[in-house]
């Protein structure tokens, strides 16, 4: 029953996300030809504002609540509406410190732009409660429907806007109308109702455990989107610009994966953390099915980069190419870190998992100011990430992997196969992309068939225990 479970809550998380993703995309392309790499430098330039907002508002209560064994009303109340004061709160916060923001970056506009595109902290906080009830259910299913309504509904908007001559309001109107729409469906779908209550035991229960992730969260959002601050406040916002579409496109696909896996399976693992052994044993298969799919798709975007990113975005975007190819590679990590941090939560080592963030950001503080203090381009920054993201996963198998007696080298050595077929992929597609000089369109359909026709055949060939396990699932996904 768990199996089937899990495996129909994968299927549609990952629908969920890659409907998501998918349209994200389609929309981004379009309106990446409709304006200006300047436009969407401006709207990175606050992002971090809104990431940080969302983690305090969440305050780690979320994760507390998905792992409760039996939560009731009264815990779901009591964190509806933490979240809601503390969503307000941030927003007057942020509304009557827009002109200093709009100052330190030197762009006057940003004022009214931060004031209209916060309103979304408080959307989001009126339905954490209905998604954490279905992630508990594993009801991804319903997501899935939300998440495309939503997405075409607010892309719809977006390119009439930019369509219009509005500029960077359309992507104003995209994000604050994608959350609007997506709580409108939550509480229409979800059956829950907050009650009049606010339980102080209960907050103090799930603050105990929340407050850890709360940290360790905001560490992580902050140093993430860090890049943000730095390249808006030391080079041109077309740089800006640049960097924040090459992200949105690595994103599209690392975050689409790690998100699917870390949502479906913390609760899923969630539920074997008294069984050590087969808790190893499930965690062994992810990483392995998880190198399997991530290596190759991302390595393939990475060298199929310099075709695919003018074709669909646009000539005027080719100096976004080599800033993807290297976020490219600090997010082929991304999932693998997520599974290990799992764990940890699992675990309930939440003081763990904040420790870890500590130790983790204050390498990548020393790499970003090395980076600033030393380099002289975007690129400097970019492989401060990659090298940090390299540390990190050392770091997050080794304390993972002691939980639950899966070494860091055991985890190395289940990643290694993968990574090296999916080399010798990158390879041949690499030959082909400089080879042939027919229409670019036809370059990206050989390079992309050929990419898989060989790590396919190789993976077969070489009898390789992912290739096996992944034909399982296949049949199992028919079955189911």
């Amino acid at each position: 029953m768990t199996r089937n479970k899990t495996i129909s809550g994968l299927v549609w998380s990952f629908t969920e996300l890659l409907s998501k993703q998918g349209l994200t995309l389609i929309i981004q392309i379009m309106l990446a030809r409709l304006l200006l790499p300047e436009h969407f430098g401006l709207i990175g330039m606050i992002t971090i504002f809104i990431a940080i907002s969302t983690s305090l508002v969440q305050s780690g209560l979320d994760q507390a609540l998905i792992r409760e064994k039996n939560p009731g009303k009264r815990d779901f109340s009591t964190v509806f509406y933490f979240n809601i004061a503390v969503s307000v709160a941030l927003y007057l916060v942020l509304f009557f410190s827009a002109p200093w923001i709009a100052d330190f970056f030197g762009e006057p506009q940003l004022i009214d732009i931060l004031r209209v595109l916060m309103l979304v902290v408080i959307i989001n906080s009126l339905a954490v409660i209905q998604r954490v009830i279905l992630i508990r259910n594993i009801d991804f299913k319903t997501q899935t429907k939300i998440t495309v309504i939503a997405a075409v509904t607010s892309g719809v908007i977006a390119i009439s806007m930019a369509v219009a001559g509005l500029g960077v309001w359309s992507l104003v109107a995209q994000q604050v109308s994608m959350q609007f729409m997506t709580m409108v469906l939550l509480w229409v779908s979800s059956q829950w109702r907050p009650a009049l209550v606010f339980d102080t035991g209960l907050f103090k229960k799930y603050f105990t455990f929340g407050y850890k992730l709360l940290l360790s969260g905001l560490i992580d959002t902050t140093y993430k989107n860090i890049y943000f601050v730095i390249i808006g406040r030391l080079y041109p916002v077309d740089q800006l610009g640049y960097y924040t579409n090459a992200q949105k496109l690595r994103d599209t696909s690392t975050q689409s994966i790690s998100q699917a896996i870390s949502k479906v399976t913390y609760p899923v693992l969630s539920q074997m953390q008294d069984d050590q052994s087969r808790l190893a044993g499930n965690y062994k298969k992810l990483i392995q099915m998880t190198s399997f799919l991530m290596f190759p798709f991302m390595i393939g975007l990475m060298v199929t980069a310099p075709q695919f990113i003018p074709f669909l975005l646009g000539e005027h975007w080719q100096p976004s190419v080599i800033f993807f190819q290297l976020l490219a590679v600090a997010g082929m990590l991304y999932p693998i870190h997520a599974l290990n941090l799992n764990v940890l939560k699992v675990k309930n080592r939440s003081d763990l998992f904040l420790f870890l963030e500590i130790l983790k950001k204050s390498v990548l503080t020393i790499l970003l100011v090395s980076a600033v203090v030393f380099g002289d381009s975007v690129e400097s920054l970019i492989y401060a990430a990659i090298i940090s993201s390299v540390i990190a996963l050392v770091i997050n198998t080794y304390y993972s992997g002691r939980e639950i007696q899966y070494p860091l080298w055991m985890q190395l050595k289940d990643m290694l196969p993968s990574l090296s077929v999916a080399s010798i992929m990158a390879v041949i597609v690499h030959v082909i992309g400089v080879s042939l000089t027919i229409h670019v369109f036809f370059v990206l359909v050989i390079q992309i068939t050929v990419g898989i026709g060989i790590y396919v055949l190789i993976g077969w060939g070489l009898k390789m225990r992912e290739f096996k396990v992944m034909l399982e699932l296949l049949k199992s996904l028919k079955k189911s």
